[in-house]
Parts: C-alpha cells; structure tokens; sequence
C-alpha cells in the first residue's frame, strides 16, 4: 500500500482568528488519523512559476487514511471552524512505491 499526503497550499488567509481556531482543531484530528506533519511554513525558494505561499504536507500511513481523515467528523469540525478563512488548495495525494 502506498502512503497518502494532503498537500495544501495556502493563497490567502481572510480571518487569522478562524484560521487559528481551525488548526486548534485540525492538529488533533490529523494526528488521531495518523498523519503527520512533513511541512508547515513558507516556502523558502520558489521556481518555475511557483508562489511564495504557505505550504503544508502531512503523510499518512496509508492514500485509504489520508481521504479517510479529511472525510472524518474531527476534521469536519475544524473545516466548519475554518470557514472562509483562508483560500487554499488541498489534493490528495497518492505517495510513489
């Protein structure tokens, strides 16, 4: 089987309160997933068109964890606290064998 990994990448952030309220919740929730953080901040060098946002990658044991934990009630909790805080975009990922 092959890991899984959100990789979010954060274009805009509207509400700095909510997004904090947000990460209160996410932490937890990821982790009781088995996620685990790789990557959280901004990107220290950009190339080939990329953009100087904040990044953010958390590799589960599994793909099947990954949609399973963005899919959970934890984690549907923290995306409610979340709201329209930010603009962002997260994928899914399959990781290589």
């Amino acid at each position: 089987m092959s890991k899984g990994y959100w990789v979010t990448l954060y274009r805009k952030t509207n509400d700095p309160a909510a997004l904090a309220a947000y990460a209160q919740l996410a932490l937890p929730a990821v982790t009781a997933a088995g996620g685990k953080f790789l990557v959280r901040g901004l990107a220290e060098e950009v190339r080939e068109q990329g953009l100087k946002d904040r990044t953010v990658v958390i590799e589960f044991p599994t793909y099947e964890q990954a949609v399973a934990a963005y899919d959970s009630e934890a984690y549907k909790k923290a995306l409610a606290a979340l709201g329209n805080a930010v603009e962002r975009d997260l994928r899914i990922v399959r990781g290589a064998e």
